[in-house]
Formats: C-alpha cells, structure tokens, sequence
C-alpha cells in the first residue's frame, strides 16, 4: 500500500470529527449564550461523531465485510456481524443524543466508552503485540474510538455545569 492510500484510510474515520467541530463553530459564532453554543456542540457532536461515524462502521461492517478485514488487520471473521450491530446501537444512542439531557448524554458517553475504550485497548494490544500497523488499526480509528465518548462526556458534563450556574436562584417564601 502506497503511502497517500494509507493515510487516505487511517484518517477517514477523523472526518465525522472535522464536520462535527466545522459544523458548531459556524453555527456558534454568533451564539446568544454559552449554553446555547454549548447546547450546539453537542448536538453536532451526537450527530455527526457518534451517530453518523457509527453508522458508516454498520454499513461498511455488513456491506464491505473483507474490505473492513483487511482495514484492520484480520482475515474475515463472524465477529465483524457483531461489531456492526454494536455499533448500531452506538448509532441509534447518538441520534438520540440530539435531545437528551445532558444526564442522558453522559450515559451514552459512558456506554459508547465502555465499547470504544475496550476497542482501543484491542487495537493497542495488535499494534504492540503484533505489529499490526493497518490502517484501520492504527492511526484515526484510535483518536476517533478514544475521544467520540470523551468528548460526548465532557460537553454534558460542562452543560450540567453551565446549568446550575445560569440557572436563577427562586426567591425563598417567607
């Protein structure tokens, strides 16, 4: 494999990043509050990242089976049916995401985490232990797999925050 091939499909996966952060930085520059830029990103990043990144991993999964194989590494196993319905549910969550609370969206976080993590730490293992420098295996599959939760999880978890601190105290009844 050619070097612009290689870092052509080692960097796709950053693409659901680069439309989310484009997408809320045009919609916020003209923002009326920091919660409602805040509120944008998320959304976005619901979208974009974790709904739309995880759906391209269920059609690619299921469509282009071999194709994905060899992205990663690995002959073509029944395990790759699996991975693309886990990340269906990663899929189904993010779109949910777009009007859930931010409580909801750290539960997503987390549960998208709990799947993504593990992945990286697989991928990690293969990378070390076996060499296996594929394109899906290294490079922009592990910055999206760490921080699609990540980043889901600290922009709730600043929403809860910006919350409690905008939110006006009640006058106490006397």
């Amino acid at each position: 494999m050619d070097t612009i091939s290689y870092v052509a499909q080692t960097s796709f996966p950053l693409i659901w990043l680069l439309i989310a952060v484009v997408g809320a930085w045009i919609r916020t520059r003209h923002s009326p509050s920091r919660q409602a830029a805040l509120e944008t990103w998320q959304r976005w990043w619901a979208v974009s990242v974790v709904g739309c990144g995880s759906l391209w991993l269920v059609i690619s999964f299921l469509a282009v089976p071999d194709v994905m194989a060899t992205a990663i590494g690995f002959a073509r196993t029944p395990f790759q049916f699996e991975i693309a319905f886990a990340n269906l549910a990663l899929a189904v969550m993010g779109f949910r995401a777009v009007s859930a609370t931010a409580r909801e969206r750290v539960t997503i976080g987390l549960g998208a985490g709990m799947f993504l993590w593990g992945a990286t730490i697989g991928h990690l293992y293969q990378w070390f232990a076996n060499g296996d420098h594929a394109p899906g295996n290294t490079g922009g599959i592990l910055a999206y797999d760490i921080l699609m939760p990540a980043v889901m999880i600290i922009l709730a978890r600043r929403s809860q925050r910006l919350s409690t601190v905008e939110r006006p105290v009640a006058p106490a009844l006397v």
